[in-house]
């Protein structure tokens, strides 16, 4: 793309169109984790057991994957604000079938539809990218970002409070009235874009592998992301059985309070976004690493200290959204032809490391406890750093 049609772009966004975009990111996102907190009202509903219901959630996590893998790309081949408005309202029809589910099989096939339609956070943030220029482009993405971030943190606190006053069915009626208003106003709100690529789906699709095979800063980028968010599940997939300890005492609810934690650490990444636009992404990278390996020092000494907790969950939060805001900030930045399908690649590893965390998180709890995933997550930051050395700063990423 050339010089004059970047400054064309980055004149049709508007401050108010980036708090748009950010508010569209969290409210969509959100649709992925109402049904969390509301399993055991829904495992009563329906009449089954545990095992059953816990199959919802997966389904949701599995959409999500699926529609970031093989709808995502579709950004950069059909015109995004109309995808971006289709995708809204489509997650609408399935929010509609989930609030209206009477049995066990149509809520896991609606929560599957959810998972895979909620493309509109993926669309926007590599829309977002395109839009802005080269000296705002971090901050930009610190701010949608942020967005995407409050969501999913809130999310949970949101439907527990509306499905305890008034039904779980209402939370997805609820969603479904609020993706249908957001539909109506991202199809005035939003610029329309120039499609940058011609070909067929199964070129489009092909075109990813070759972007990580040419792109050295994206598979680095990639992987680190992966690290990170790995750490990140890692600890809050653990967090609860520290707090459930005869040393704290704690429950879930004290568990979610602590998300707040993680609110306020998003609202952070817009500030990080503008070091990696006046230092440089890579620069903005590696402060996000030394904060995120900070907190890992922190929370391995504070496995019997609430405020060490306190401390070490908010400072982690912010190390991971800097690292995340300035890795999305390099990738962003290798082709603007690709944006779409370079935001799949990194996104796709980025939840890969999330499941993994998760997974050897509860391996490293049995092993030893506190210490053991604290242990884990030093591993994830030393990988992380590893590859970030190896790694060769570009004219684009320095």
């Amino acid at each position: 793309m050339s010089s004059t049609s970047e400054s064309s772009s980055s004149s049709k966004l508007t401050p108010t169109t980036v708090w748009i975009m950010a508010t569209a990111t969290g409210l969509s996102v959100a649709n992925l984790y109402y049904n969390q907190p509301l399993l055991a009202d829904l495992q009563q509903s329906f009449g089954v057991g545990v095992k059953e219901i816990g199959t919802i959630p997966t389904l949701t996590q599995i959409g999500y994957a699926l529609g970031m893998l093989f709808l995502v790309p579709l950004g950069d081949m059909i015109e995004r604000r109309k995808l971006i408005v289709l995708t809204s309202l489509l997650v609408t029809g399935a929010l509609l079938m989930a609030a209206t589910a009477q049995n066990l099989m149509t809520m896991a096939i609606a929560s599957l539809l959810i998972g895979l339609m909620t493309m509109t956070p993926q669309l926007i943030i590599p829309f977002a990218a395109h839009l802005a220029d080269n000296k705002s482009r971090g901050k930009v993405l610190g701010t949608v970002v942020s967005g995407l971030l409050i969501g999913i943190l809130l999310s949970r606190t949101l439907s527990g409070f509306i499905g305890s006053m008034f039904g779980w069915r209402t939370v997805f009626y609820s969603a479904a009235a609020l993706m249908l208003a957001l539909a109506a106003i991202l199809s005035v709100a939003l610029p329309k874009s120039e499609t940058s690529f011609s070909g067929s789906y199964g070129k489009l699709m092909k075109s990813i592998w070759h972007l990580v095979k040419e792109e050295p800063t994206l598979r680095e980028s990639s992987f680190i992301g992966g690290m990170i968010f790995g750490l990140f599940s890692s600890i809050w997939a653990t967090l609860i059985f520290l707090l459930k300890t005869p040393h704290f005492g704690y429950g879930a609810k004290e568990v979610g309070l602590f998300g707040l934690l993680g609110a306020a650490g998003a609202l952070a990444a817009p500030i990080m976004g503008r070091v990696a636009d006046k230092r440089g992404p890579r620069f903005g990278l590696a402060v996000g690493l030394a904060v995120t390996t900070l907190s890992v020092l922190i929370l391995f000494f504070s496995g019997e200290s609430l405020l060490g907790l306190i401390v070490g969950i908010f400072v982690m939060d912010l190390g991971i959204q800097g690292a995340h805001v300035s890795n999305q900030t390099r990738v962003f930045a290798l082709r603007e032809d690709a944006r779409s399908r370079l935001n799949t690649v990194y996104m796709f590893c980025y939840f890969v490391g999330g499941a993994l965390g998760s997974l050897l998180g509860s391996f490293a709890w049995n092993a030893g406890q506190w210490m053991g995933v604290c242990i884990l997550g030093c591993i994830f930051m030393l990988a992380a750093w590893v590859i970030y050395f190896m790694g060769r700063p570009s004219k684009k990423n320095s």
